[in-house]
This record gives C-alpha cells, sequence and structure tokens, in this order.
C-alpha cells in the first residue's frame, strides 16, 4: 500500500474526526475568534459540514463561543501539559520565577516553541497592584516575538536550518534573514532586551533557559517602568538571567542518568 493509499483509507475511516482537527488547527494558527463561515471559506467545506463538528467540540470544551466567533479553551493545552518533560520544566521553573516576581516586583512568563510558533506554558503574577502578563497558552509567531529571537540564536545548528525552513515560505527571504541577523545577535549576546512592538510601555527582558544540546524554553519578564521604581531595568534583566541559568541547571541535573 502507497502513502497516498494510506492516507485516502484514513480519511476514509475518519471522515468526521479529519474535519474536527482541521477546526482545531485552524483557530489555533489564526490566533483570533472565527465565525462558522469564515472558517468553512478557509476549509474549504460547506457550513453545514461544520456545524456538527462545531457542536460537538464546543460540548466537550475545546472550544468556545464569542461575540466574534470561537477560539480555542486551554483543554488541549493542559492535556499537553500532562507530558512528563514538559511537566518536570514547569515544575523546576515555578519556584524560581516566584523568586523572579517577588525580586524584580514583575510578572514573568515561561515561554517554549511549537513548530513556528511560541506559547505560554507558566506565568507568575508580580506583586502588587500593577502588572502585566498574558494568559496560559498565548500563542505568537516566533518571527515576531522577543523569545523568538532566541528560539533561533541559541538553538543547535539542525533546529536553526528547521526553523528557516519552515518560515521563509510564509514569510519570505527578506524578511527571515532579518530576523535571523538580529537572533543571532541576541544569542551571542545571551539575553533580550526591547520595546515591545506588541504593548505600549513594556519592555520585553528574554533568557535563554538551556537543555543539553540547545535551547528549550525561554523565561520572560515584561518589564514595566513603575515610579518611583522598585527595581531598575538592569538589576532586573540580571534577575532574571540568574534565574533562567538556575533552570537551566536543574533540567540539565534531570536530564542526566
Amino acid at each position: 500500500m502507497t502513502l497516498q493509499d494510506e492516507t485516502e483509507d484514513r480519511k476514509y475511516r475518519a471522515p468526521a474526526l479529519e474535519k474536527g482537527l482541521d477546526v482545531l488547527e485552524l483557530l489555533s494558527t489564526h490566533g483570533e475568534p472565527m465565525t462558522p463561515s469564515q472558517m468553512s471559506v478557509v476549509l474549504g467545506r460547506s457550513v453545514s459540514e461544520l456545524f456538527r463538528m462545531i457542536q460537538v467540540l464546543e460540548f466537550r470544551r475545546y472550544i468556545e463561543a464569542t461575540t466574534d466567533g470561537y477560539r480555542l479553551t486551554n483543554r488541549l493545552f493542559t492535556l499537553g501539559m500532562a507530558q512528563a518533560p514538559v511537566k518536570s520544566l514547569v515544575e523546576a521553573a515555578l519556584p524560581v520565577m516566584r523568586a523572579l516576581a517577588t525580586a524584580t516586583v514583575q510578572s514573568c512568563h515561561l515561554v517554549v516553541p511549537t513548530d513556528d510558533q511560541i506559547v505560554v506554558i507558566a506565568r507568575i503574577e508580580g506583586p502588587g497592584d500593577l502588572g502585566y502578563s498574558v494568559r496560559l497558552g498565548y500563542r505568537r509567531n516566533i518571527i515576531d516575538a522577543s523569545s523568538g529571537l532566541m528560539f533561533y540564536g541559541r538553538a543547535s545548528e539542525a533546529a536553526q536550518a528547521d526553523l528557516k525552513a519552515r518560515l521563509e515560505p510564509q514569510y519570505g527571504v527578506d524578511r527571515v534573514a532579518r530576523y535571523i541577523t538580529a537572533a543571532e545577535a541576541a544569542g551571542a549576546q545571551g539575553y533580550v532586551r526591547r520595546e515591545s512592538d506588541f504593548v505600549a510601555g513594556v519592555t520585553d527582558l528574554v533568557a535563554p533557559i538551556m537543555g543539553a544540546d540547545s535551547i528549550i524554553a525561554t523565561l520572560i519578564t515584561p518589564y514595566i517602568q513603575r515610579t518611583p521604581p522598585v527595581c531598575d531595568i538592569d538589576t532586573a534583566l540580571e534577575h532574571l538571567r540568574a534565574a533562567a541559568a538556575s533552570i537551566s541547571e536543574d533540567m540539565s541535573a534531570v536530564a542526566q542518568p
């Protein structure tokens, strides 16, 4: 049996499952709520074909209705978090992240790459009444994210080649080349410090969490200037890099037999 035959056979046996997975993958990559009509246009399926799938996914709490359409819930994220490697990373990171938030009086996020996106898998709110954070499961295109610079700049050669191959068909050679140049500079520097292009008044501070061979995650402080300052940005960056190094050391110890 050829690969094409296997593919056709698989579709023949589970067409409903294929439609449901199409909806989940579309909402994951789109990033914003979508109406059934919008989904039908992108997926090339009629609204009636998708109606039952949407109903079931909503009933099983994989998606939820909003005023603008349907969006993913955190159910898939929660299932993914149950995997041992991710669970170990979060367990190692959370105590360090709590100490970091206390020291800097800022929130912090733990981020991992997934294909050509980044996803927040843990967060600690900054103490006090003022702070900025994003929800668990938040995604953004890796080429646009501050942490995305680290995910290329500190990656292995094989991982860099794979990411480049993924990005160029989507964004073009010139834009990817600019991204790689910035990422290589960030990787050599060992951290990212840049004004957020997503939220005015926030400076993204990013440090890599390293595994045995390459980067496995980033630790991020979305720094907000307070008046009067409680912890200046240079000190916050020092705390962040020390915290990321501590988590890296813990993860290296876990990886050893």
